[in-house]
């Protein structure tokens, strides 16, 4: 049988995000099970809602806490390249989500000592150095699905879509299957939307 063709998927995230988080872990378990590959990018839920009053109080400091971990995560990719962010997600993500970590500086150099990357990244934490990229990639993942969503964004051969929202995480054939099935919906010409209340809160197991 002849090997099949492995496609590439891109992947938009924002580290701080719970749901873009477990849906990056279940592209993981695509991955073991069918031709995919993930490319990683940064799209940004600071940048996305910097524009927007009346915030709750909550989410607003999530969001102002948000910047770091976004710059860096785009610093790292313009002075070594898009391969690191991978690495670099799975380590940010893995404290903010598994561990409960707050994204700081602290949090930060953890994540990059751990992907193997150079500690001054972190000063990226408090620098617009990397704003005019980072707008550029979270514009590049969000044009392709409108500005009424957030991240996670997903694009594969011609098709993009916001989601999967999802929790726990799909493991094994389960993740197959949900892949499958994706594919099926987003490749389908004028399909927008399925969605229905959230009724669990991220499970990261």
């Amino acid at each position: 049988m002849a090997e099949q063709e492995v496609i590439p998927v891109d992947f938009w995230f924002d580290p701080i995000c719970p749901w873009a988080w477990i849906a990056s872990r279940w592209l993981l378990e695509v991955e073991k099970l069918r031709p995919v590959r993930p490319r990683w990018h940064v799209m940004s839920l600071s940048v996305l809602n910097e524009d927007k009053p009346d915030l709750p109080e909550q989410y607003a400091e999530l969001l102002a806490n948000g910047w770091g971990p976004v710059r860096v995560c785009i610093a790292a990719e313009q002075k070594l390249g898009p391969e690191v962010l991978g690495p670099l997600y799975t380590a940010l993500g893995t404290r903010i989500h598994n561990d409960n970590a707050s994204p700081d500086r602290a949090t930060v150099e953890a994540a990059l000592d751990e992907a193997g990357l150079p500690a001054g990244l972190a000063d990226a934490m408090d620098s617009t150095e990397f704003d005019e990229p980072l707008r550029a990639s979270h514009a590049d993942g969000m044009d392709r699905v409108g500005y009424e969503v957030g991240t996670p964004v997903i694009s594969v051969a011609g098709s993009s879509f916001f989601g999967p929202v999802v929790t726990p995480i799909p493991r094994g054939e389960a993740a197959a299957r949900l892949w499958d099935g994706v594919l099926a919906v987003a490749g389908t010409d004028g399909f927008f939307e399925l969605k229905r209340s959230r009724t669990r809160d991220p499970i990261f197991d």
